[in-house]
């Protein structure tokens, strides 16, 4: 059975990694600093040490470098060795956030104001480029526990890994008010933005952790499976999910007119009079209440949320099965917390 004192360790080895990497971001410019640690819920607006419940909050489930840790030890490896890695994954994480926010126009996130909204467009990309670069600097402290050929297929895949998430958020963009886009684009698109980094975070923990090749391979599509069907949970919270779990407006996915995939499973199934409806609605420069009671009331006509449900489900399943073909039955306890922590995605609110 896995141990409480467990994740609290892996956690303070993750926050240690963190705060090791962000020391390079301290020089004349106080101001990058604070972005930089406001970001991660380390501190306020002003600089003031945030209170713990603020803190845990702020961060999150902080699933990705858990993911990178977990899998390490169930290969046989250590979250110590892990935690470089994981420290990287995290900030590369908050990284993309930082910019999502601005081009999302999101006014808060966690239940605090967004960077850009405290400090402005422009200073929100400075401190979202910094802590890229303090990413890179993060995975370079693995040296100590790999060698410099496993160091430098880290430092390959993390970029490439970069590269899928901006991707996957520009085919975001370009999906948005359009009526064209297939289920396949949809896949396509969170293959890049959310599931890239849950398969490097699984990929990379396998390999510092000792896995095979092919092992490690297998890993990274277990986060793959995991970052798809997280994403898809995802989409149901932006619409379904009220405002003071996520932190974000009810039905706020609806305002901004996301093709995501219960829209998508909306507009299948639609007949042609509620389809040229919905085409009206997302055609808006500008979506009104009514209009979000009106597609509300759409998808609950068709049944789309249990559909979408469904497809969170299969990669529940899927995921499962990755990790019953590599561990087998096994009792250990980083292969049990994996096992919870998969399952819990398939049930959350926030």
């Amino acid at each position: 059975m896995p141990d409480v004192t467990t994740t609290a360790t892996r956690m303070e080895l993750l926050d240690y990694q963190i705060a090791r990497a962000l020391i390079a971001l301290e020089g004349p410019s106080e101001l990058l600093t604070r972005m930089g640690d406001y970001s991660l819920g380390l501190v306020g607006t002003q600089g003031e040490e945030t209170e713990p419940d603020v803190r845990a909050q702020v961060q999150g489930k902080r699933l990705r470098p858990q993911i990178a840790m977990l899998v390490a030890e169930a290969v046989g490896g250590s979250a110590e060795q892990a935690a470089p890695g994981a420290a990287a994954i995290e900030l590369l994480h908050n990284f993309t956030l930082i910019h999502d926010d601005i081009q999302d126009r999101s006014p808060n996130r966690r239940h605090r104001p967004t960077v850009w909204r405290v400090w402005g467009d422009g200073q929100a990309i400075n401190a979202g480029d910094a802590l890229f670069a303090v990413s890179q600097l993060a995975l370079l402290n693995s040296a100590q526990y790999v060698s410099a050929e496993t160091l430098l297929l880290l430092a390959q895949r993390f970029n490439r890994c970069t590269i899928d998430i901006v991707r996957g958020q520009v085919q975001d963009i370009n999906n948005e008010g359009r009526a064209d886009v297939t289920p396949g684009d949809y896949l396509e698109m969170i293959g890049g933005k959310t599931a890239a980094i849950l398969e490097f975070s699984a990929w990379a923990g396998a390999t510092v952790g000792g896995a095979d090749d092919a092992t490690a391979r297998r890993l990274g599509e277990l986060g793959l499976a995991i970052g798809l069907g997280f994403q898809i949970r995802d989409d149901m919270l932006g619409i379904w999910s009220p405002a003071s779990e996520t932190g974000k407006d009810a039905a706020d996915d609806i305002r901004r007119k996301k093709q995501s995939l219960p829209i998508l499973i909306l507009r299948a199934n639609a007949s042609a009079e509620d389809t040229e409806r919905i085409n009206h609605i997302y055609a808006q420069e500008e979506i009104d209440e009514q209009e979000v009671e009106e597609m509300l009331g759409l998808l609950a006509k068709y049944g789309v949320e249990a559909q979408t449900l469904e497809h969170v489900e299969v990669e529940h399943r899927r995921a499962m099965a990755i990790l019953d073909d590599v561990f087998g039955d096994t009792d250990a306890s980083a292969v049990y917390e994996l096992r919870t922590l998969i399952t819990q995605l398939v049930n959350r609110s926030f």
